[in-house]
């Protein structure tokens, strides 16, 4: 049921969000040199890379890590990038990644291919068995604000409470969070 409810979630969201879409790129490549779209490398259920697609918000040659990791994020993310994550639009491309089926609408967030300590923790708690989320518990809970463990605690605490009317109660938090901006570092 899960995944029939991602595929059409994502099919709805990219067919009626099109035109934002298209603007976003749009503005995106107006901004800064380069592809609107930035190719991550994450981690996927049972800890599989996969390609994950977001608006670009930083300028070209930012080194590939956690924007906390950086000694200057500022420096790095654009000041259209920082509207874009501020009001989480710079993850609407991830719809695509959740009809391809590797994501999914609701679940942990991918952690970046070199967070070796997120996906450690993950995987001995068993979250790893999920398809991760464009949004998830976590999210709605602190997002940057959280330490590592916290957020692996809360990614347990949704593997163990996945439903369907769940799920709709993140995606509610998740639109309330990206409003307000609530919990973006940068």
């Amino acid at each position: 049921m899960k995944r029939a409810v991602d595929i059409a979630g994502a099919l709805a969201g990219l067919v009626l969000l099109s035109p934002l879409l298209l603007a976003l790129a749009l503005a995106v490549r107006l901004e800064t040199p380069g592809p609107p779209l930035h190719w991550s490398r994450r981690v996927g259920r049972r800890n599989a890379i996969f390609p994950m697609p977001k608006f670009r918000t930083m300028r070209l040659g930012a080194p590939d890590v956690a924007t906390h990791l950086l000694a200057e994020p500022e420096a790095w993310v654009t000041p259209l990038g920082r509207f874009l994550r501020r009001t989480s639009l710079d993850e609407l491309p991830q719809l695509w990644s959740v009809l391809t089926g590797h994501m999914s609408l609701v679940g942990p967030r991918p952690a970046l291919f070199n967070q070796d300590d997120l996906v450690a923790l993950r995987t001995e708690a068993g979250v790893d068995a999920l398809r991760p989320g464009i949004t998830g518990w976590a999210q709605v809970n602190g997002r940057d604000e959280l330490p590592i463990p916290d957020k692996v605690k809360l990614d347990r605490e949704y593997l163990d409470r996945r439903s369907l009317a769940f799920d709709l109660a993140i995606l509610l938090a998740t639109a309330k969070a990206a409003i307000t901006g609530r919990g973006v570092r940068h």
